[in-house]
């Protein structure tokens, strides 16, 4: 196996502790509303209830979902990058791309919330990872024989 493919993992690592430091957010956010405004049972009687309730502390929940959408594709792109030894140099600084976008994003999301700037954001990770799927075809597709 190339470093290369293994270089790879190094994003992926970081885009996991993205996701583990938003949960972080996330629960301490949420400890902190429940033992401010202690909740009844009624808060809990519904999911629309529940919303109403967290919903001071709900960006980081939101950013959490989000984190589940689009990085679906980078998680599924990175064994396939690995076991087909595409993972190349630009490949990597792709993927680091990525997330470290992501990241921003989720900063972007928790903290300010500037719409525009966090949708910039969001495009360009998209960009990237769009382009990181891309080179993985063509490189398939030129290493099988495939003509474009």
């Amino acid at each position: 196996m190339r470093d290369t493919n293994l270089a790879v993992i190094w994003p992926t690592v970081a885009m996991a502790a993205v996701i583990f430091s938003v949960w972080s957010v996330l629960l301490r956010q949420r400890f902190a509303h429940i033992a401010a405004n202690r909740p009844t049972a009624a808060d809990f009687a519904s999911a629309e209830a529940v919303g109403h309730y967290f919903r001071p502390v709900e960006r980081p929940a939101q950013n959490l979902a989000n984190l589940f959408e689009m990085p679906v594709l980078y998680f599924a792109l990175v064994p396939l990058l690995i076991v087909t030894g595409s993972a190349s140099g630009i490949q990597v600084a792709l993927a680091w791309v990525f997330v470290a976008l992501r990241l921003v994003h989720s900063i972007i999301h928790i903290g300010p919330n500037t719409i525009r700037t966090r949708a910039r954001v969001y495009i360009a990770s998209s960009v990237a990872l769009f382009a990181m799927w891309l080179g993985f075809v063509v490189d398939i597709l030129a290493h099988t024989g495939v003509r474009m």
